[in-house]
């Protein structure tokens, strides 16, 4: 691992968004990235497949706009990265809104000459945070744990992520849609001895899913890349089995979880986020004993975002 290089005044950041099929998002995205109390110093969205590209939405923002045809967001990253000119890179999903202080506290932190990857805090967008949706409050519970992540499997979400770019020339670049990039990625580095540092001031806010089949479909990407991990190891698979045999009563143990988190207020948010709960349990059971009778991993993995 080479030594870490100090941010210096004039370190530039540039911020590469993938993007497929969510224009009003990136528009909502792009928009939040000028109010920020830190301006990006260059902005680079990659279409990844898009039914229409969104030139215009670019156009009025002044930002580079790049295709990639090759499917998956991080291949879209890889695209961007290679194309941005800044010594730090930030990354972030074209469906979230970056909180007025997230570059600023990214730069703050890179000022520390020691640090080299950052994983910021994600939250959901409430539509109405005084009456959440059954989704809302689950998603608050249960998504985008980064702090978890990075302290206990080596990684943090690419939705929220800021990295040297020598950092990025060592590891390599993010895999293909095949594999949980993110996760992918993040190992690889902490493998190469970077730490990835949790900044729970470098907040981004993600929307919480419309519709259940939605969260459905992220948990076929999920169980398949888990399945996939689990074949290649020694033993793996038994374990995926009696992950699966457990995963009907996991429900209770979430109980206490929910009960205690502060991202919910009321007993009526903290019933719906229970009754989600054994909702996705009951259909990631389903899906895990699929893909353990018949396979097909590659199938269900093999999905981002594209809508007919």
């Amino acid at each position: 691992m080479g030594e870490p290089v100090a941010i210096r005044s004039g370190t530039t950041i540039s911020v590469v968004i993938p993007h497929l099929n969510q224009p009003d998002f990136l528009a909502r995205c792009l928009a939040s990235l000028v109010a920020g109390t830190r301006a990006p110093d260059e902005v680079i969205v990659v279409d990844n497949g898009s039914r229409t590209l969104p030139k215009a939405i670019c156009a009025v923002h002044g930002v580079l706009l790049l295709t990639e045809a090759e499917p998956g967001p991080g291949p879209a990253r890889n695209l961007g990265v290679a194309a941005a000119t800044g010594d730090v890179l930030a990354f972030i999903d074209a469906d979230c809104l970056a909180d007025p202080g997230w570059l600023a506290a990214a730069a703050s932190e890179m000022a520390d000459p020691t640090a080299t990857i950052l994983g910021g805090d994600v939250r959901i967008a409430l539509a109405d945070p005084a009456r959440m949706t059954m989704l809302e409050a689950y998603e608050s519970v249960y998504a985008y744990r980064m702090e978890r992540y990075i302290a206990q499997e080596g990684f943090t979400g690419t939705g929220n992520l800021v990295v040297r770019r020598k950092v990025i020339e060592d590891v390599g670049p993010f895999a293909g849609i095949g594999v949980a990039e993110d996760r992918d990625w993040g190992r690889r580095a902490t493998a190469k001895g970077y730490c990835i540092r949790f900044m729970t001031g470098m907040m981004v806010f993600h929307p919480a899913r419309q519709r259940l089949r939605e969260l459905f479909q992220k948990w076929d990407r999920q169980c398949a890349h888990d399945y996939s991990d689990a074949r290649a190891r020694p033993g793996g698979r038994m374990r995926f089995a009696i992950k699966t045999l457990a995963m009907p009563l996991s429900p209770l143990t979430g109980v206490p979880r929910i009960v205690r988190s502060d991202r919910l207020g009321g007993l009526r948010a903290r019933l719906l986020a229970f009754v989600a709960l054994v909702r996705i349990r009951f259909y990631r059971t389903g899906v895990m004993a699929r893909l353990l009778v018949a396979g097909g991993e590659g199938r269900l993995a093999g999905v981002w975002n594209r809508k007919a």
